[in-house]
């Protein structure tokens, strides 16, 4: 996978002469129309509820009377919607030829590839686009968001200090599915992460213990045992030994599922949350020796 990063820029002569596209004015469109005509590109807005587009009108940005004539009006088409279906209902009739697509609306990986391939029929070079940022990290560039983008190499790179101008940019590879399988992937992590979150706060709910206290423990906990656990299991599972490198081996941990579960009856607390990772634990040490950590818990989920 060959993977770029660039940070926000504003500074760029030619991002700032790119017109630019936008069809899409929910809240994260809006974010990224106003650091586009911050930035001083000529920007053209479509949203299918008139009044978001409106109000940028005072702003600079020129309202399209439809998605047609928003797509007519430059080379560089940024679509932000719904959803793909949404996408598709936009577009559909829309003149595509030589128009240079970017999808930031969020999708499935096998819908960005069958986007990636319905623009190619229609004459339009593709890219798609991931956001890891909430509409209040757009334009600032401490925040740290960024957007990963994949499919055509060329496109990405001609458009790279546009693109970086609201938040900045990943590129993950030329399947245009990438982008959209690496979101759904971070973003599964953080949902799994505020599962335990919300498991440890639940055990103390009913004691007296001060969330607040003990927040910055679960805080610095939690960085500290994965920030080190990704990195391991990713070199186990590159190297496909899944029996070195390993501190708290399988048969230990799963020795102390049993007190993890009877410390939730004891407080009232149901283990939905936590059970299945421990339920892997167990059939993962069924079919091993116990001697590797956790790793192997990956291939137990594929299908």
């Amino acid at each position: 996978m060959n993977t770029t990063t660039s940070t926000t820029s504003t500074t760029s002569t030619t991002s700032r002469q790119t017109p630019v596209s936008l069809l899409g004015l929910g809240a994260m469109g809006t974010a990224l129309a106003r650091t586009w005509l911050a930035a001083g590109h000529p920007l053209t807005v479509w949203n299918r509820t008139p009044g978001r587009a409106e109000a940028l009108a005072p702003e600079g940005a020129k309202v399209a009377d439809g998605a047609a004539e928003a797509v007519a009006a430059s080379t560089l088409v940024v679509v932000c919607l719904l959803d793909d279906a949404s996408v598709g209902t936009t577009l559909d009739g829309v003149d595509l030829t030589g128009k240079d697509l970017v999808n930031l609306t969020t999708t499935t990986p096998a819908e960005a590839r069958a986007r990636a391939a319905w623009a190619g029929e229609r004459g339009a070079r593709y890219l798609d686009g991931g956001i890891m940022a909430v509409p209040p990290m757009v334009g600032i560039p401490e925040a740290g968001g960024y957007v990963f983008y994949s499919g055509s190499r060329e496109l990405f790179d001609l458009h790279r200090a546009t693109l970086a101008v609201p938040v900045g940019t990943t590129y993950v590879g030329e399947d245009a599915g990438f982008a959209a399988l690496h979101d759904v992937a971070l973003l599964s992590a953080m949902y799994g992460m505020f599962a335990g979150a919300t498991h440890a706060f639940a055990l103390i709910r009913r004691e007296d213990i001060d969330p607040v206290a003990f927040a910055p423990l679960l805080g610095d906990w939690i960085k500290a045992m994965v920030d080190p656990s990704v990195g391991r299991t990713a070199r186990l599972l590159a190297s496909g030994d899944l029996a070195s490198d390993v501190d708290s081996n399988l048969a230990m941990q799963v020795a102390g599922t049993k007190t993890l579960l009877t410390t939730a009856e004891e407080q009232g607390v149901s283990a939905e949350l936590i059970r299945p990772q421990l339920d892997l634990m167990r059939r993962l040490l069924a079919a091993s020796t116990g001697e590797e950590d956790l790793t192997g818990t990956v291939d137990l989920l594929l299908k």
